[in-house]
């Protein structure tokens, strides 16, 4: 389970985002940092159970989280601190351009989802490929109880307007092939996150992400 000095160091950071409170409250950044470590190594030993991509590469918790410096270069918000803990568990490392999964930690904002969000052209054209090739079995992974358990399809918020190029608007698979990002998002409210039930919980989400996640990896490495 995460503890709740986790949350709250996050939201203290929210209200101070500066570098001088950050260096005078270091050690609490350094436990919370750790704590979340921690619940990303357990759900990372929980999940290579589920996906033997994972489990045969050398993906360690502490490469899998993000920085909390912020890269303000083109950025008009100069915080220069994220107010969240994320961690990207991907056989490939974190830079990766293939589908994993993702746990968000934020007062009030967190989250886990998996997929792949808004990969480059060539990714993006082999993910409809297959997704035009294979549609009933992108439908039935979709459909699947354990996936429906905790998520209600493919989020909608880089769908084009217009069929893609080489598309037909009566294809069937239309309403997946206008998307840009291939990803599936389920809200943990901070209820859920203060929970011993956390670990369990998120790992059995990605568990049931793994079916969308190799059918995307099948396109992506060809």
């Amino acid at each position: 389970m995460l503890q709740p000095a986790t949350l709250a160091f996050l939201a203290d950071l929210q209200a101070n985002n500066a570098k001088p409170w950050f260096d005078a409250h270091r050690k609490p950044y350094e436990a919370a940092r750790a704590d979340f470590v921690a619940l990303v190594t357990d759900v990372l030993a929980d999940l290579q159970a589920a996906d033997p991509a994972i489990a045969a590469s050398n993906l360690q918790a502490k490469k899998a989280v993000f920085r909390i410096n912020r890269d303000v270069r083109f950025s008009a918000d100069k915080s220069p601190y994220k107010t969240n803990f994320g961690a990207w568990l991907n056989a490939g490392g974190r830079q990766a351009p293939t589908a994993g999964y993702y746990l968000n930690i934020q007062p009030g904002g967190s989250f886990v989802a998996g997929g792949l969000y808004m990969p480059d052209a060539k990714l993006l054209a082999a993910i409809r490929q297959e997704i035009d090739y294979d549609l009933p079995v992108l439908e039935q992974l979709l459909a699947a109880p354990d996936f429906r358990r905790y998520f209600n399809g493919l989020s909608p918020e880089t769908s084009l307007q217009r069929p893609p190029k080489g598309y037909d608007a009566a294809n069937p698979a239309l309403p997946y092939l206008k998307l840009r990002s291939f990803t599936a998002v389920r809200p943990l409210p901070d209820a859920e996150v203060l929970a011993p039930t956390l670990r369990a919980q998120v790992a059995d989400a990605f568990r049931s992400l793994h079916p969308l996640v190799a059918f995307l990896n099948r396109a992506v490495e060809g």
